[in-house]
């Protein structure tokens, strides 16, 4: 008896360290990444390599980075229009929206997402898709370690490079190319509303072919960005007003 407890000391100890040094290892990560453009991210590469796996040999993945300042500011508005209009406010969770995705849930209503634009980035950046709780609680780790590091402005230029607009469309960098032909910095308003238009379903819809639904969910998030103020919302620090929701 007295022999297994240095072992289980040591293993204890063990696993300690092991997960004090993942720990630090995952700051570390979040930290170089606040100054350093992702060159893929998790969802990138398991995108890649589900289209090897089933074959896909004419799927080809496009992604290109473009820093905050050569993209019009309407296209990072145009996403927090559309996906999370507290995204000024909050610090990674928008409770309000999980306590009505709650509520929806057990009224039996159709499961409405709660995922703020912190928590989008995390999941893109490091996890991969799917709802286990496992990925649920790893997504929260990270968002936290992403709000505490990276400044709002961050947060969004890397959501706006790595949120997939496309089947195998990339950021704002190859959608621009790949939808609408012009560099990001020539981006209009209206192609602004229509990539975030697509955010639900990239794979379904499509910026360059938008289906009535489509447009009509980009005319609406022009209003909101009308409505919320234009790109000055994203330089708020307490709001004026309740944002409008969808």
């Amino acid at each position: 008896m007295t022999s297994r407890r240095p072992l289980a000391a040591r293993l204890l100890r063990s696993f300690v360290l092991v997960v004090m040094a993942w720990l630090a290892l995952s700051w570390l990560v979040v930290l170089v990444l606040r100054f350093v453009p992702p060159w893929t991210s998790a969802v990138m590469m398991e995108r890649q390599a589900g289209a090897l796996i089933h074959g896909e040999k004419d799927f080809h993945l496009q992604h290109r980075w473009v820093p905050w300042s050569q993209v019009p500011p309407y296209v990072p508005l145009a996403m927090v229009a559309g996906e999370d209009q507290k995204f000024p406010f909050h610090h990674g969770f928008d409770f309000d929206s999980i306590q009505d995705a709650v509520d929806a849930a057990d009224e039996g209503r159709r499961l409405r997402g709660a995922s703020t634009i912190s928590q989008q980035t995390a999941k893109n950046l490091f996890l991969w898709n799917g709802r286990s709780f496992v990925r649920k609680g790893l997504e929260a780790y990270f968002t936290v370690l992403i709000e505490l590091t990276w400044p709002k402005q961050r947060i969004l230029e890397v959501y706006m490079n790595i949120a997939e607009l496309g089947d195998g469309v990339y950021g704002v960098g190859a959608a621009s190319d790949a939808f609408f032909h012009v560099p990001p910095a020539r981006l209009s308003a209206a192609q602004a509303a229509r990539l975030a238009a697509v955010l639900p379903s990239p794979r379904r819809f499509h910026a360059d072919r938008p289906t009535a639904y489509v447009q009509s969910r980009a005319n609406w998030i022009q209003q909101q960005m009308a409505q919320l103020g234009g790109p000055a919302y994203l330089q708020s620090r307490a709001p004026s007003r309740d944002p409008r929701h969808r």
